[in-house]
């Protein structure tokens, strides 16, 4: 009897070895998730700060460039005046100004050119090269122009 309450003990001693093993294992895991996480975490940030650079590089272009480019393409398919430098916009939603005659067929990505002292308004599609609509624009501010009455005689 003597040797099996040694024994116990000898055993009852290796469950305590045991638990510092345990932490220790336990420790070390959580320190290599950690350093995983964040070696993840760095790769992540070190990726988003490329697509930034990126796109800042794609907003420092001139838009003024952009917009004589532009001016360019369209003066090669049709005459614009050259005395003026259009406002240029993009058909964003062409749903809902299909409902105004001058885009009935215009496309999202279309861009229009508004001449206010030409009074020319002209769509032009830069994914066909193409001219999809030119009219003449009325912007409210006209005046009449030679609309003199002569008085009556009686």
């Amino acid at each position: 009897m003597v040797e099996h309450q040694g024994l116990t003990e000898q055993l009852g001693r290796n469950k305590k070895r045991g638990s510092p093993r345990l932490m220790t294992v336990i420790v070390v895991l959580v320190v290599i998730g950690l350093i995983a996480g964040l070696a993840f975490l760095l790769n992540d940030r070190r990726q988003l700060k490329g697509e930034v650079a990126k796109l800042s590089q794609v907003q420092q272009t001139d838009p003024d460039s952009e917009d004589k480019q532009l001016i360019a393409a369209v003066g090669r398919l049709i005459e614009v005046p050259i005395d003026e430098s259009p406002t240029v916009a993009t058909v964003v939603d062409a749903e809902k100004v299909k409902t105004q005659a001058f885009f009935i067929n215009a496309q999202n990505g279309d861009k229009v050119l508004l001449y206010t002292k030409a009074s020319k308004a002209i769509i032009y599609r830069p994914s066909t090269n193409k001219i999809i609509e030119v009219a003449p624009v009325n912007l409210g501010n006209t005046q009449a122009q030679g609309t003199t009455t002569a008085p009556k005689k009686n």
